[in-house]
């Protein structure tokens, strides 16, 4: 958008909705998409949780070997797949192929596969059997003897990164230009959030509803699961039609997608063999200061998030509860989110890349520091030997201060994560958009997927590291060892914003550059034919 259009906008409008009314067309459907994507990767992300960390053996601990081990191994597994699937489809098909196979899987866990879980799954005593004779694997046996749950926990994980981080956001900078993304981009997030806003209260219902019946645990989760699931199925199939109908009726408008300004109309490149296509990302220094971001994120908030749900178990250990909180998680970060979307993305018009790009690890910071120095606090009343857990029954500690805990780590969490959606992931996203096309489509998934993944299984590795030197202790007695490695590396996330900074300035600059003697000989022309 040139200057005088922008200028359109005051007031309150510039503010809050700075989208010129023949633009809903292609911005309320990419904010719908989102919406979509969202509220199925709250239900997935709450859920998984609940699952895996009250399997029988399994615990807060389980998931970090989850992450590290299982995730970490399939994200590889679908960055090579996805790398060479860009090769066979074009863009349109590359989505369906990749997104379909999660819906489905979905769609029929609860019917198909949770009923045979006691056939397909270790007993608890099989599995206590392996943990004793084999103490060094203790968070691991659950994973295996609960395969199901550990597979369906791996593919929810894999949901964020492969659709939410790769496909939308892939499709996004494919058709949006660096001006209208300054715009564009904050107020989708704020479209989307509604989808956590709505999916908190949606599991508090469904997990208050299920509950309310009496059932035995078993049948209750299983009842979970099928309304869970089945929003996510109905939201899966509206995403895929919504990006069908804007294949067909959004991108064969000039006004909102022109290929050849996205520099799509310029002679293709022969397209690279999956080995050249890994040399080609690797070969841009460009591509690991952006991963380098993202896997800082993913370290400080894995670490974090692993204390914190040791402290949920601990407060709240049966699926349902623990499924509560997370709703409650969802619902104030969809809340906090939608009020920063509408700041975010006044900051991204009004600041620099680099201002607005720093926000996110500072308050990530300080709000993790915050939780450990009461988490070490709460260490310091517990008598030598004696876990938390024996201290609430034996009423050393009242039950009360670990609900704090908690709710506590709920606030960091929340508000944490509604910055990340607010500043940094339109800001990491702007970064792609000087790339040129093959490092928009390949360099993407590679970063996204394998740093996104390498970013949370970074954290993970810390933590089964620490687990396993400190073998039988929580993670919240580890505290005073993760709190330094979590200062260490924001630091590094800091660092990696200035350089990044330098290179994307001049990348826009240069691009800005090149555009403009083409459109002056375009101008030129139509006087001229005129």
């Amino acid at each position: 958008m040139s200057k005088e259009i922008e200028q359109e906008f005051t007031g309150w409008r510039k503010m809050l909705w700075p989208i010129h009314n023949f633009e809903l067309k292609k911005f309320l459907p990419m904010g719908l998409m989102m919406f979509c994507i969202l509220f199925i990767y709250t239900l997935l992300r709450d859920t998984k949780d609940a699952i895996l960390v009250n399997a029988p053996g399994a615990g807060a601990e389980s998931l970090s070997f989850a992450k590290g081990i299982g995730v970490t191994i399939s994200a590889v597994i679908f960055m090579l797949l996805y790398t060479k699937g860009a090769n066979l489809f074009k863009r349109e098909g590359l989505f369906y192929v990749t997104a379909l196979p999660f819906i489905i899987f979905f769609s029929v866990f609860p019917y198909l596969i949770y009923p045979f879980k006691d056939s397909l799954h270790m007993s608890l005593s099989t599995i206590e059997m392996h943990q004793l004779n084999y103490p060094y694997l203790r968070w691991i046996i659950p994973l295996v003897g609960n395969w199901t749950y550990t597979l369906f926990f791996i593919l929810s994980e894999l949901w964020g990164s492969a659709v939410l981080s790769l496909l939308f956001w892939q499709f996004a900078n494919a058709i949006t230009p660096v001006k209208e993304a300054r715009r564009f981009y904050g107020m989708f997030g704020f479209v989307g959030n509604f989808g956590l806003l709505f999916s908190g209260p949606a599991i508090m219902l469904i997990s208050n509803y299920v509950q309310s019946l009496g059932l035995s645990r078993d049948v209750s989760l299983g009842l979970g699961l099928q309304y869970l699931m089945g929003m996510v199925t109905v939201a899966g199939t509206f995403l895929l039609a919504i990006f069908y109908w804007m294949n067909r009726n959004v991108l064969t408008d000039k006004r909102f997608y022109d290929p050849e300004a996205m520099g799509e109309g310029k002679k293709k490149k022969e397209k690279l063999s999956l080995m050249d296509s890994i040399k080609y990302i690797l070969a841009s220094p460009y591509l690991g200061l952006i991963a380098m971001l993202i896997l800082a994120y993913g370290v400080s908030i894995n670490v974090f998030e692993g204390v914190w749900k040791g402290q949920i178990k601990i407060a709240y250990p049966n699926e349902l509860d623990y499924n509560h909180v997370m709703g409650g998680l969802s619902t104030v970060t969809g809340g906090i989110a939608l009020v920063l979307m509408l700041v975010g993305s006044n900051l991204l018009r009004r600041f620099s890349w680099r201002t607005c790009a720093l926000i996110t690890p500072c308050v990530l910071l300080v709000g993790i520091l915050i939780f450990f120095g009461v988490i070490y606090h709460n260490n310091t009343m517990l008598p030598d030997g004696m876990k938390i857990t024996e201290a609430i029954s034996s009423g050393v500690i009242q039950r009360e201060l670990i609900v704090f805990v908690v709710m506590l780590g709920l606030a960091v969490n929340a508000f944490g994560k509604a910055v990340k959606y607010s500043l940094f992931d339109p800001t990491k996203e702007m970064a792609y958009i000087p790339l040129d096309p093959e490092l928009k489509v390949k360099g993407k998934a590679a970063v996204d997927v394998i740093g996104g993944r390498g970013g949370k299984s970074g954290g993970s590795y810390i933590q089964m590291g620490l687990l396993t030197i400190f073998m039988g202790a929580p993670l919240y007695q580890l505290v005073p060892i993760i709190a330094p490695i979590v200062v260490g590396v924001v630091a590094l996330w800091i660092l990696s914003v200035f350089g990044l900074s330098k290179k994307f300035i001049k990348m826009t600059d240069e691009k800005s550059s090149a555009e403009k003697p083409a459109l002056v000989i375009a101008d030129t022309a139509e006087v001229a034919a005129k």
